[in-house]
């Protein structure tokens, strides 16, 4: 298994349940704690807890996990006759309880109680389930989970397709931890599924009663946020496993092209944090770093080639992928400030990363040739180019009969290669000092999942 760098386990360590960190070491006081932060950070602790890594630590993790924990306790709503009874406040200093707080607390909950054995935290993981989720589904006839409840019962009634990374704690509730409840469980998960679907596989981010229309952003509602759609598939992968759904869903975003804007994007990295899925193209200059963490899981079984370069790239950045947002072009932040929920989802990564094996990637550790490959980063008079990456192909002359020869050029300034790395149109190639240019990519898949890409360079005149 991986290994989790050292400043991504302290800083969860010494900052958790805070949901930014203003470096060096100032909690950003605007968010200050909140529930998810604190789930997520138990969820990494969860996982460190039994690895390796961390097996002279067990102390202080389960100390850590206790005390996360114990402070979400203190954040749900323990009012019978409050709409928002079993929930959880969005932050600290909120007196909003939403929907998707519960589903992220709820796995955590449970991993704390099978690792304490306190039962407070299975009855708390309970009340969110079977009575706060449940009131969310029922005020409404949809069958998705309202938004958000005050404390003084005002509602948002909006459904939010992310609610679907619920069905993760509901499902350990049935299976598991609740099993007397089990089938007004698997209703609640059956009536959020058949309704949330629609807008999950058509790409709309919620639903709004009040005019009974699935909703995006943007002036012409062509855009989403990223990361909504990252946790709605893990929790629906988790559901019902790699679905027609869930295939949908995520080749389509994962396959969202750079731009002349954007030529930098590359979606296998991470995924940018508002996409325009009617054009298909990225709808800002950087990526929402939280989503490689999320992915991971979908990643090492279905998109391997993703997972690697992801890795690749995370690891030689380590510090700047703490922050929230990260610049396509240089990986600069957006925001001064590091975000738990990201450091823990990118540990979770790193834990659970290896690399991937497949029948290709053994024949390139065995005949591979070593290249470096110059992402795109700029598009317009000067084509400029980002840091260097040495990655592994298999090359041959490009044939006649395969390609187009354009003028100025001879058959011996093109070159075919096959490669693990998701390369992208124009990103640079130099090989035994001479650069080319890739022209066009083809992906050939296995079983479903893409296996290796082929691409066609020409060589750079003047380079």
């Amino acid at each position: 298994m991986g290994t989790v760098p050292e400043a991504y386990y302290q800083f969860v360590m010494d900052y958790a349940p805070y949901v930014y960190v203003i470096p060096p070491d100032i909690p950003d006081p605007a968010f200050g704690r909140a529930a998810f932060a604190a789930a997520f950070a138990i969820d990494f602790l969860y996982e460190a807890y039994s690895s390796k890594q961390f097996e002279t630590r067990k102390t202080e993790i389960y100390n850590k996990i206790v005390s996360l924990a114990d402070w979400i306790l203190t954040q749900q709503c323990t009012h019978p006759a409050k709409k928002a009874y079993g929930g959880f406040k969005s932050t600290e200093n909120s007196t909003y309880y939403y929907s998707v707080d519960a589903c992220r607390v709820i796995p955590s909950f449970l991993k704390a109680y099978e690792l304490t054995n306190d039962t407070d935290y299975l009855s708390a993981a309970k009340l969110a389930g079977a009575t706060f989720l449940k009131t969310m589904q029922d005020q409404q006839v949809y069958g998705g989970f309202a938004r958000a409840v005050t404390i003084a019962d005002a509602w948002l009634l909006q459904m939010d397709i992310e609610c679907l990374y619920g069905l993760i704690g509901l499902k350990m509730l049935a299976e598991k931890y609740d099993t007397a409840n089990a089938s007004s469980y698997q209703d609640m998960m059956t009536k959020a599924v058949d309704f949330l679907r629609e807008g999950f596989e058509n790409l709309w981010l919620y639903y709004d009663p009040s005019d009974d229309k699935w909703h995006r952003i943007g002036l012409s509602e062509n855009e989403i946020y990223d990361d909504p759609f990252a946790y709605a598939l893990l929790g629906l992968y988790d559901y019902e496993g790699w679905s027609l759904t869930c295939q949908k869903v995520y080749n389509f975003i994962n396959s969202i092209r750079a731009s002349a804007q954007y030529p930098a994007y590359n979606p296998a990295i991470c995924w940018a944090g508002y996409i325009d899925v009617i054009s298909r193209f990225s709808a800002c200059d950087y990526y929402d770093a939280v989503t490689s963490g999320i992915l991971w899981k979908i990643r090492k079984h279905h998109d391997k080639p993703s997972l690697e370069f992801s890795m690749k790239i995370i690891d030689k950045h380590q510090d700047q992928f703490m922050f929230w947002g990260v610049k396509h072009v240089d990986y600069s932040y957006v925001e001064n400030k590091k975000a738990m929920a990201t450091v823990c989802w990118l540990s979770l990564l790193y834990l659970n990363y290896e690399p991937p094996t497949t029948r290709f990637t053994q024949i390139l550790r065995q005949n591979g040739e070593t290249i470096t490959l110059y992402p795109i980063k700029e598009a317009q008079e000067q084509t400029g180019y980002g840091e260097d990456i040495d990655i592994k192909a298999i090359i041959s002359p490009a044939r006649a009969e395969e390609i187009l020869i354009e003028p100025g050029y001879i058959l011996n300034d093109y070159l075919t290669i096959h490669v693990f790395t998701p390369i992208k149109q124009h990103d640079k190639i130099r090989r035994k000092g001479v650069d080319y240019e890739v022209l066009d990519i083809q992906a050939f898949d296995w079983r479903g999942e893409t296996a290796h890409f082929k691409a066609t360079l020409r060589r750079l005149i003047g380079q």
